[in-house]
Order: structure tokens, then C-alpha cells, then sequence
């Protein structure tokens, strides 16, 4: 299985994403500065990859704090955590772990644990281990979905290179997939970044799942020709009603999956949904450099000096989702409702 971000000897092991598909080479942090600056310049990404790195970056910067008392030792770590939170705005994970990490600390000091650093590594552990067996779960719950013989269409990466392993939308593929399902996956290459035909494209074919790379503005000529039976992606964020963040581009499938009659799924994790957020439109959008559009590794294509407006996500408004797969369940509409009954404990299978 690929494995995204790993905990070894007191550090962080990540597989260098920007590599890919060229070379598949692990980055070694020994500082939480260096897991931060892996967040920002996409050695890591994908929401919930990018929240266990963050718990493991607070981790590794716990390791790193003399012995102090236990209250200064909870504002310094909680000073780390501050940082770390900068690193990327939009991915719902990064924040829930980093209130998991600080929670983990505030429960070992309030019941009186002495090895506080040993409960916090051990606690970013146990989340890696629970996001990898949540998406397991996430396959299984969805694959119920995809029928033998569909095709599907994907967007970005949001598999085991965006995860701690085995992924979201395409961890419901990989499971369709392990079941004998005879699928065929179009993936869109995913501009600016190319997540798509790098990452995605590289996944598949390691797993040996029948797979055809489109460029974007392909999709919608496609779903005319009658090629797409469903579409699937991955989110950063969901809100209270349901309206997600993901990838730039998806919000354009989801009103193309909607002329053309075509089912738009929607896989994350629990950890990707907050319902502090009513709506979408209060979603922070990470803005991303000009360079990513106006070049590609180095290679000008575009002249200099060109304006750029470079937005990483877009907001796709619950009304175009078909149904929603967690690792506890498919929501279906009302959002509102199934995600606050699902929040709550009370949301049956």
C-alpha cells in the first residue's frame, strides 16, 4: 500500500509528491519547520494527508521542547500548533487535528500524565492509523455505488497520496476494484498542478486499474458523448449544509454532471466536515502563486509578467451532489439534516 506520511524514529517520513510521477523519492523532516514548509509547497497535500502531517509536525515539535513545566510547556506547544495552522487555509484536517493534538495535551495534563510528549506522538500515530482505516471503511460504504462495467470520472488526486493511504474517491474505485468490479477511470489532468495526470494517473497504474487521462475541458465533450456513467471526487472542506471546497475545476463537473444526468459523489472523512460553516461562501480559498499557471517545472508558457488569479478550490453548492460517502455512512439529502444526525452520533447506516 502507498503510504503518504509516515512517524520513524522521531521524524517525519513523507513520499515527495512534487517527484512524481518521475521519481518516487521520501523527504526525511527532523524539524516541525520542515513538515510546515512540505504543507505549503505541496511535498504533501490533499485535506486529509495534510491533517495528519500537521499532527505529526506537532508532534515532532513537541519532541524537540526541553523539560518545562507543564503549563509553559502547553503554551509553547500550543505556539507550534498557532504556526503550523498557517500553513495552508482551506483543508478542514489540518484544523481538526491540530484541536485534537492541543485536546490530547490538555486531557494528559489534566488527568495528571507525567510523559506528555510520549502521549502526543502517540496520539498523531493514532490518528494516521484512523484516517487509513477510515478509508477502508469509505471504499467499502462506497463502491456499493459503482456498478461493474461503469465508467467513472475523477478529479485531482484523492487517493492514497492524499490521505495517510488508500484514499478517498479513489479508495472507493480501489475498493469497487478489489471487489472484481470491471471499472474504467477518466482522469482529468487537474491544472494548474497537474494532480491529476501526475498523481492520480500514477496511482492507478500501480494498482493496475484501467485508467485514460483527459485534459479538463475535455469532461463536458465526454459526458455529451454519452462516456461518464458517474463522477467522483474528493473534498476539503464541507459545511454545514453541504456545499463543499475542492480542487479548482469541480464546481464545473458538478453543473456539467447535472445537464448531462450524471451522478456527482463526494468522498471524505468525517475530519473534512465543518459545521461551524453554514454555507460555502464562508470557506476560505487559498490563492495560490501566478507562477503555477504562468509556468510548469521551470518551463515558461505563458509572458512575462502576465496577471495571474490562481484560486487552489472552488465551491460546489450542495444542490449538484448526488450523496455524500463518510467512513460512517452515505448522507443523502437533506445535508443539513443527515450531516448534523451523522455530528451527533444518531445517523444510521
Amino acid at each position: 500500500m502507498i503510504r503518504t506520511v509516515i512517524w520513524k524514529n522521531n521524524t517525519v517520513v513523507l513520499i515527495d509528491q512534487n517527484a512524481l510521477p518521475l521519481a518516487e523519492v521520501y523527504i526525511t523532516c527532523h524539524r516541525y519547520q520542515e513538515v510546515i514548509s512540505a504543507i505549503k509547497d505541496l511535498t504533501v497535500r490533499g485535506a486529509p494527508a495534510i491533517g495528519v502531517a500537521a499532527a505529526m509536525a506537532a508532534a515532532l515539535g513537541a519532541t524537540a521542547l526541553p523539560v518545562l513545566p507543564q503549563e509553559l510547556f502547553r503554551q509553547k506547544f500550543n505556539k507550534i500548533c498557532d504556526e503550523i495552522a498557517q500553513a495552508r487555509p482551506t483543508a478542514r484536517n489540518l484544523f481538526w487535528a491540530l484541536e485534537r493534538m492541543r485536546k490530547c495535551l490538555a486531557d494528559s495534563i489534566g488527568s495528571g500524565q507525567k510523559k506528555l510528549v510520549q502521549e502526543l506522538v502517540a496520539e498523531a500515530q493514532s490518528i494516521c492509523a484512523e484516517d487509513i482505516a477510515n478509508n477502508r471503511q469509505m471504499g467499502k460504504n462506497g463502491s456499493a455505488l459503482i456498478a461493474d462495467g461503469d465508467n467513472i470520472l475523477t478529479h485531482c488526486n484523492a487517493g492514497a497520496l492524499a490521505t495517510a493511504g488508500y484514499g478517498t474517491a479513489l479508495g472507493v474505485l480501489r475498493a469497487a476494484h478489489e471487489q472484481g468490479k470491471k471499472i474504467h477511470v477518466y482522469v482529468d489532468e487537474t491544472r494548474p498542478v497537474l494532480q491529476g495526470a501526475r498523481l492520480t494517473a500514477w496511482e492507478l497504474k500501480k494498482e493496475k486499474i484501467p485508467a485514460t487521462l483527459i485534459t479538463d475541458n475535455m469532461a463536458g465533450f465526454l459526458m455529451q458523448q454519452g462516456k461518464i456513467d458517474k463522477i467522483i471526487v474528493g473534498a476539503d472542506r464541507i459545511t454545514a449544509n453541504g456545499d463543499i471546497a475542492n480542487k479548482i475545476g469541480t464546481y464545473s463537473l458538478a453543473v456539467l454532471a447535472r445537464a448531462h444526468n450524471i451522478p456527482f459523489y463526494v468522498a471524505a472523512p468525517l475530519s473534512t466536515i465543518d459545521t461551524a460553516l453554514k454555507t460555502g461562501t464562508a470557506i476560505p480559498i487559498e490563492e495560490r502563486s501566478g507562477t503555477e499557471v504562468t509556468s510548469f517545472r521551470k518551463v515558461q508558457t505563458a509572458p512575462a509578467g502576465m496577471k495571474v488569479y490562481n484560486p487552489a478550490f472552488d465551491i460546489t453548492p450542495a444542490k449538484f451532489l448526488s450523496a455524500i460517502i463518510t467512513e460512517k455512512g452515505i448522507l443523502q439529502k437533506p445535508y443539513l439534516q443527515s450531516i448534523r444526525c451523522l455530528m451527533k452520533g444518531q445517523f444510521a447506516r
